[in-house]
C-alpha cells in the first residue's frame, strides 16, 4: 500500500507569526518518516498497521502537521485550490480589499486562525481579546430558564439571547460600536478545592495530587450595545477545535452513526434532543421540512442527522463548522448569503446613535465611501437607512429584493461584485475538506501499547470510538460551489475530496454525553471530542488545553473532570484512572498522546 507523504510542518516560531503562511518555505521542516521509526506503519500485538494512518489511506499525513494535505486531495488533483484555501483561513479579511473583502459590519474574528492556532485546539486565556492569536474562545451567552425579553418576546430555557448573534460579536466598522463591548467581558478562573463526586484530589495509590479550574464568564447589561438589552442571561465560553480530519467526519455514513446510538442507549440516557429512547431511533421527523430533533435541514430542504460541534447543530461540513464560519464568523457573504450575521436589536442601537448618523452624513456622501450604502439626504434618511441594512439578517424571499441585494451588492461602491467570490470559497471548502489527520506516533512503544489495553479495559474506548468505516461519501453539495461547477462545467460532486470506505480512527462516538461539571457547557450535553492527532497539540500549538473551554491544562486534568460528579456519563471509566497506579496513569496518557 502506498501512502502519499507530504511534509508540511509549521516551526514554533510560526506561533508569534500568526499572519505568516504555512506554505512558506521558512516555515516548512522536512519530515521523511515519522521520527524515523523503522516499525511506522507494521502491526504488532496490541496495534493493526491500519492504526498508524488515523485517516485511513486517503486521510492520513505521515508528517507531524496539523495543516498537511490528505492524499486524496493530491490524488484529485486539488493542490492548487487546496493552497489557495489555505490562504484564506491565514490571512486578516478586510472591509475593502480584494480577495478577503467584506469584513463586517460586525465580525467575531479577522482571520481563521486566529481561533485556531496552528490548525489547532483554541488556548487557555484571561482575557476575551478577538484580536489575540491564540484566542479560540466563543461567547456563549443564553438564558438559564424560561422567560420574556424586553419587548415582550417569549424564550425557552437555553436558549441563546436574540439581541445579539448566536456567536456574539465584539468588533465592528467605523462608526458602529460593537454589539458586545469585549472590554467589559470578565473572565475568572476559579480553583476546585473539593469535588462532588467526594474523591479526593490526589491519586490515592501514590499520593499524586491534581488541579482542576473552570472559568466564570460575566458580562454586565452595559456592554450590550443593543436595543434592547438582554436580561436573565448566563454566560459560558467554548473553545475552537483542531478542524484536521473534519472532512473523514462527514464522509461517516448517518446508518452507522444510529448503530451507535442504538448501542448506547442500552447504557446511559442519550440526549432527548437528539435520540427518541421510544422509538429507538433518532429524535424529530426527517420529513418536517424544518430542522427539529436530530434533523438539520440544509440549504436545499436536504435533511440530514446532526454531527458536528458541541452542540451538534450542523449536519454537512458545507454547511458546517468552516463553511458557516466563513460567513458569521467574518460577516463575508457570498452569493447563497445575501444577507448580514447582525440583529435587529443591535441595528436599532446603531440607529439611535446620534453619532453614528453624524459620522455617516459627513463621510458617506462619496460613492467610493464603504459608508455610502447607508447614506441619505436627511439625518432621519439615514437613520432608517442603517436599520434596514443591519436588520438585513434573511435571505431574500421569492425572488425579492432585500436591502443587502440593493445596498450592498447592487449599489456603489459594491457595483454588483460579490464580497467572496464562489471561485473562492470553493478553494476555501476543497482546503477544509482536504486537510490532513497526522500519522501516529510511538505505536510500538510497550509504554503506549499497554495504554491502549488499559484505556480499553477501563471503558474509555465506550464514548471515544476508536474506529470508523466512512460510506461512500456521497457528499452534500451547497449551491455556492454548484454555481461555481456550473460555470466550469464539472460536476459538483466531484469536485471535493471524497473519502470513500476509509477505515479510520478519530477516537469518537460522535454522541452528546453529560459530564455534569463546574459551570458546565450550555445544556450540559457536549459532543465527544475526537482524540486524534491532540497529542500533538503542545508542539504545534504551545498549549496542551483540553475540553470544551480548555479548563483542563492536560491529559490528566482532562481526565479528572470526567469523574467530577458520580452522575457522569464517564465516571466509572475515570475511576478507573483514579485508582490506577502512577504507571498505569502514565501508560494511558502516552497512548492519548501517540494517536
Amino acid at each position: 500500500m502506498v501512502y502519499q507523504r507530504i511534509s508540511k510542518m509549521l516551526l514554533l516560531g510560526l506561533l508569534v507569526l500568526p499572519l505568516a503562511s504555512c506554505s512558506d518555505d521558512n516555515n516548512v521542516v522536512n519530515n521523511d518518516k515519522l521520527n524515523g521509526d523503522s516499525q511506522f506503519g507494521k502491526a504488532n500485538d496490541v496495534f493493526e498497521a491500519s492504526e498508524w494512518y488515523p485517516g485511513g489511506e486517503l486521510g492520513t499525513d505521515e508528517g507531524m502537521s496539523y495543516s498537511a494535505e490528505t492524499p486524496a486531495t493530491t490524488n484529485q488533483g486539488l493542490s492548487n485550490s487546496f493552497n489557495k484555501g489555505e490562504d484564506f483561513f491565514e490571512h486578516l479579511y478586510t472591509i475593502t480589499e480584494a480577495p478577503r473583502k467584506g469584513l463586517g459590519p460586525a465580525w467575531v474574528r479577522s482571520s481563521c486562525i486566529h481561533c485556531h492556532p496552528n490548525y489547532g485546539h483554541g488556548k487557555f486565556q484571561n482575557q476575551y481579546q478577538a484580536d489575540q492569536f491564540g484566542n479560540g474562545y466563543l461567547l456563549v451567552i443564553y438564558h438559564p430558564t424560561p422567560g420574556t425579553t424586553a419587548d415582550g418576546k417569549p424564550y425557552a430555557a437555553n436558549s441563546y439571547i436574540s439581541e445579539v448573534t448566536g456567536m456574539p460579536q465584539t468588533k465592528a466598522m467605523t462608526p458602529f460600536s460593537a454589539p458586545v463591548d469585549e472590554k467589559q467581558i470578565n473572565i475568572q478562573w476559579n480553583e476546585v478545592t473539593a469535588m462532588p463526586s467526594g474523591l479526593a484530589m490526589k491519586f490515592p495509590k501514590d499520593g499524586e495530587t491534581f488541579a482542576l479550574q473552570y472559568p466564570e464568564v460575566t458580562i454586565p447589561q452595559s456592554a450590550f450595545n443593543t436595543n434592547p438589552k438582554p436580561n436573565n442571561y448566563e454566560v459560558r465560553l467554548e473553545s475552537t477545535i483542531g478542524i484536521y480530519g473534519t472532512g473523514l467526519l462527514d464522509a461517516i455514513d448517518e446508518d452507522d452513526m444510529k448503530k451507535v446510538y442504538q448501542e448506547e442507549a442500552k447504557h446511559v440516557e442519550l440526549n432527548p434532543g437528539m435520540w427518541d429512547k421510544s422509538k429507538n431511533d433518532w429524535a424529530g421527523d426527517k420529513n418536517a421540512q424544518k430542522s427539529n430533533g436530530a434533523w438539520y435541514k440544509l440549504a436545499d430542504g436536504t435533511m440530514k442527522v446532526k454531527k458536528f460541534t458541541y452542540a451538534m447543530t450542523r449536519a454537512s461540513l458545507q454547511d458546517g463548522p468552516g463553511a458557516n464560519a466563513i460567513w458569521n464568523i467574518t460577516n463575508v457573504t457570498r452569493s447563497d448569503r445575501h444577507y448580514l450575521y447582525t440583529t435587529p436589536a443591535w441595528a436599532k442601537y446603531q440607529s439611535e446613535d446620534p453619532e453614528v448618523i453624524s459620522y455617516i452624513k459627513k463621510h458617506g456622501a462619496d460613492e467610493s465611501s464603504v459608508l455610502h450604502p447607508y447614506y441619505a439626504d436627511t439625518d432621519e434618511g439615514i437613520k432608517e437607512r442603517v436599520n434596514e441594512i443591519l436588520s438585513c439578517n434573511n435571505a431574500p424571499k421569492d425572488g425579492k429584493e432585500n436591502a443587502f441585494e440593493k445596498y450592498l451588492l447592487k449599489g456603489a461602491p459594491y457595483n454588483g461584485e460579490e464580497e467572496m467570490s464562489n471561485k473562492d470559497y470553493y478553494d476555501f471548502m476543497v482546503w477544509h475538506r482536504g486537510l490532513a489527520v497526522p500519522a501516529a506516533r510511538n505505536l510500538d512503544n510497550a509504554q503506549v501499547q499497554e495504554g491502549k489495553k488499559l484505556f480499553t479495559q477501563w471503558g474509555c474506548a465506550t464514548c471515544h470510538k476508536p474506529s470508523w468505516k466512512t460510506g461512500a461519501d456521497n457528499y452534500w453539495v451547497d449551491n455556492a460551489i454548484k454555481a461555481y461547477a456550473k460555470s466550469i462545467g464539472q460536476d459538483p460532486n466531484t469536485m471535493l475530496p471524497k473519502y470513500p470506505n476509509q477505515t479510520i480512527y478519530p477516537y469518537t462516538d460522535l454522541v452528546q454525553h453529560r459530564l455534569y461539571m463546574a459551570n458546565d457547557i450550555r445544556t450540559g450535553w457536549c459532543r465527544t471530542t475526537p482524540l486524534w492527532g491532540r497529542g500533538l497539540s503542545s508542539m504545534l500549538t504551545g498549549r496542551s488545553d483540553r475540553l470544551h473551554d480548555c479548563r483542563a491544562r492536560n491529559v490528566v486534568e482532562a481526565i479528572m473532570w470526567h469523574c467530577y460528579d458520580q452522575r457522569s456519563d464517564a465516571y466509572k471509566s475515570a475511576l478507573n484512572f483514579y485508582n490506577a497506579t502512577k504507571e498505569e496513569r502514565d501508560a494511558v496518557v502516552a497512548f492519548i498522546n501517540a494517536i
